[in-house]
């Protein structure tokens, strides 16, 4: 793409975005679906579909896979946590399933425990923080490959899942990465109130896990037990280029955090758009989400109905905070804990670059580069996450040494 032929995309989407009537979006070919420009890398591929299978013959083909994917669909003991500003956060928790030992057999080992007021040591809890447009969900896989082994909560960032909308935001405060770092604390305080943590983090999930470093290191050097980044980036995403020329690029920053605000005072009119251009926004997914080619048609899909669970206004709220998102001087305070670091080799939303930085500060982390691998590579290759995750719970002494068996497989329905 051009830089004239991108600025004239994003020209005409801000025009839509400030017309009174719906006519005027549909004949501008809703780019709000698109949300802004990149909708160019995603047009050819759906064009190509289009010549082989009907409007009619896709829309049944994704109800299809709504009324039967089984992603999604795990739930635990759920919970809310009170974010410093009033926002009720959404949490799930799934508890680790302890064998009885020998001493808690028979009424004598009751006895004991009323007598003596014995109290087993809190668990091991593995926090799992979602990206940006996602919700706990995402962490499908991983959550029924690890059920029963560990105790796991799962939770929703403000205005994403079931968690309230920022009320903060509501009353026109941007909403900053350090604030998620603090509801991550609420989260913690509500669902692991003792006991080592482990961190996982996805995408705007692991910048979470570095605000939360920042702002409680004592929190970090204390409970901590491990941390996984995945996808993620401590900082410089004002330079990623998303796969378009840099000129391109160049004149998309220039103007689309006007284009996401106005796109944003238009609710319901893009929402209509999103719906209406449901093709397109589909391979925009896809393209941005995945690395090979190959993806599972109900993966995809999974992806598609958790990105367009976020409201538009939403996705406009948030997107500021990433420009300025800096966070690399909060690695060091994981430097005393076994880290994962995980990306896709063709992830172009946080480039495995931005990783292998995160590795240049931590370097006794394991760095895992995986293959044809987009952004959502716990989706995508959710067998080498799982693999991954396993083996730093083992390496930290999280979980004895356990065989996850093919729960993290796209191969199988996973359980319930």
């Amino acid at each position: 793409m051009s830089e004239s032929s991108a600025e004239a995309v994003v020209a005409a989407t801000a025009n839509v975005a400030g017309a009174a009537g719906a006519a005027n979006w549909r004949r501008a070919g809703i780019a709000g679906a698109a949300i802004g420009v990149l909708a160019a890398g995603a047009a050819a591929g759906v064009a190509v579909e289009r010549l082989t299978v009907g409007r009619g013959m896709r829309k049944k083909a994704r109800l299809a896979l709504d009324a039967t994917g089984p992603y999604g669909s795990l739930r635990g003991t759920p919970g809310r946590a009170v974010a410093d500003d009033g926002t009720e956060l959404y949490y799930e928790i799934d508890e680790v399933e302890v064998a009885p030992t020998t001493a808690d057999e028979g009424a004598s080992g009751s006895r004991r425990r009323r007598l003596f007021g014995r109290k087993a040591p809190a668990p091991v809890t593995v926090v799992f923080s979602h990206g940006y447009c996602l919700g706990q969900d995402s962490w499908h896989f991983q959550r029924a490959a690890l059920r029963g082994l560990v105790r796991a909560v799962y939770w929703d960032q403000r205005s994403h899942g079931r968690s309230e909308r920022g009320r903060s935001q509501a009353d026109g405060v941007p909403v900053g990465i350090d604030q998620l770092g603090r509801d991550l604390k609420a989260v913690i305080d509500a669902a692991a109130p003792e006991g080592p943590v482990v961190l996982a983090g996805h995408s705007m999930g692991g910048m979470t896990m570095m605000a939360l470093a920042d702002q409680y290191p004592a929190l970090i050097r204390d409970r901590v037990a491990a941390v996984a980044l995945i996808g993620t980036s401590s900082g410089k995403l004002g330079e990623v280029n998303f796969g378009l020329p840099v000129a391109g690029v160049n004149a998309v920053r220039r103007v689309l955090p006007g284009v996401l605000k106005a796109l944003g005072s238009q609710t319901e009119l893009v929402e209509k758009g999103r719906r209406a251009t449901a093709d397109l926004f589909a391979g925009l997914i896809k393209r941005y989400s995945f690395g090979s080619k190959d993806v599972d048609p109900a993966v995809a899909r999974f992806a598609e109905r958790l990105i367009e669970a976020t409201p538009i206004d939403v996705v406009a709220e948030f997107y500021p905070a990433f420009t300025e998102h800096d966070k690399s001087g909060a690695l060091p305070g994981f430097r005393d804990v076994p880290v994962l670091i995980l990306a896709g080799d063709k992830d172009l939303v946080t480039p495995s670059s931005h990783s292998e930085a995160i590795a240049d500060v931590l370097p006794d982390a394991e760095l895992v580069i995986v293959p044809d691998a987009g952004h959502l590579v716990m989706l995508e290759h959710p067998e080498t996450v799982t693999d991954r995750l396993a083996d730093l719970l083992v390496r930290s002494g999280t979980v004895p040494a356990a065989n996850v068996g093919g729960h993290g497989s796209t191969a199988q329905q996973p359980g319930h």
